[in-house]
């Protein structure tokens, strides 16, 4: 959402929805100022959605836009609704579905039933086309557009990203990413862990509802020593030459932005076959497994570990991959041609 209003540039007018706990003037939001974008915070409760509404109603009447695109469940929903009662055309860019317990389940059937009404839906991967077809979207206004990727932060070298983590100079090190929740698969990369050569380490970079889970088990399978559990960290996509692999463990995926990251950064790639992963990347840029398979991520591992030169080809192939086929600018166009044509 970032790189598309940036793309927009003085075009684009975010609403930043934030929970009381955010003071104004939040990264996200000041981030996007800095991009020349312009950014209004609306400060509402966790289930204010009725005050949600009204105030969205109130910045639309202010900025008059001539089409609303939406991204999450929520905006789905709140905003998808406010744009829509205005006479808005609307749009709605679905990264993928998580699952999991009941209310996540209730929430993106919720989701799915509002996005009948949308002018256009947006899947970022062609495996989640079936799924919105089902929901009762009409074929015609589902567009298959795959994530792009901007021009990375400049990335530190092997030495400085390890010294910044605080990695030993020769470790053996691999890389997990992301939100530590169950879509995610971060208990199967730690299940990997005691089938990995001795020698491997393992860097968690993300924070989630389920990281006391995860310590408890890697207590309970005794490689707890043999994890770092880094919690947040700004820009990480900088600090991905520090490892010796990046494991993509997922249940659920659409196209991940952390793939993306490890292929700019020629981090070799151990991928689950989920999502929109294989069209991103196929056994010429990475070693792809089965889902709920810790056992697969231990052999691809090992394969790394056994041929280097063979992992540093594939991850040479990855990276001219993200360059030729996800540039920002024909990503842009094609969202610019889904917009002239909800709007006529």
């Amino acid at each position: 959402m970032e790189m598309l209003a940036s793309a927009q540039g003085e075009r684009a007018h975010v609403a930043a929805v934030l929970t009381p706990g955010d003071a104004p003037g939040h990264p996200f939001a000041a981030g996007l100022r800095a991009a020349g974008v312009d950014a209004h915070e609306i400060i509402v409760g966790g289930r204010a959605y009725r005050r949600e509404y009204r105030e969205l109603r109130a910045l639309q009447e202010r900025v008059a836009p001539e089409v609303v695109h939406t991204h999450g469940y929520r905006a789905d929903i709140v905003a998808g609704k406010a744009a829509r009662d205005a006479g808005i055309a609307t749009i709605s860019t679905l990264h993928g579905f998580t699952g999991g317990g009941f209310r996540n389940r209730l929430n993106e059937r919720v989701q799915c039933y509002m996005l009948r009404r949308a002018d256009a839906v947006i899947a970022v991967s062609s495996a989640m086309v079936p799924r919105l077809q089902r929901t009762g979207i009409p074929a015609e206004r589902i567009h298959v557009v795959a994530n792009a990727y901007g021009a990375p932060a400049p990335l530190l070298s092997r030495a400085e990203a390890r010294a910044r983590l605080g990695l030993a100079k020769n470790a053996l090190v691999a890389c997990w990413v992301g939100r530590l929740s169950n879509e995610k698969g971060p208990d199967v990369m730690v299940r990997a862990m005691p089938l990995l050569d001795s020698q491997w380490q393992l860097s968690m970079l993300g924070e989630g509802r389920d990281r006391a889970q995860l310590s408890l088990t890697a207590a309970e399978l005794g490689i707890a020593g043999r994890i770092r559990w880094h919690g947040g960290v700004a820009n990480a996509a900088a600090l991905l030459a520090a490892f010796d692999a990046f494991v993509l463990s997922s249940r659920t995926e659409g196209t991940p932005i952390a793939l993306f990251e490890a292929m700019a950064a020629r981090v070799p790639i151990v991928a689950t076959r989920v999502g929109g992963v294989p069209d991103v990347v196929g056994d010429a840029h990475a070693i792809l497994v089965a889902p709920e398979r810790p056992d697969e991520i231990a052999r691809a591992l090992g394969k790394i570990q056994r041929d280097s030169a063979a992992a540093a080809r594939r991850a040479d192939a990855a990276r001219t991959r993200l360059v030729t086929a996800y540039d920002v600018d024909p990503w842009r166009a094609s969202i610019d041609r889904i917009y002239n044509a909800i709007v006529r």
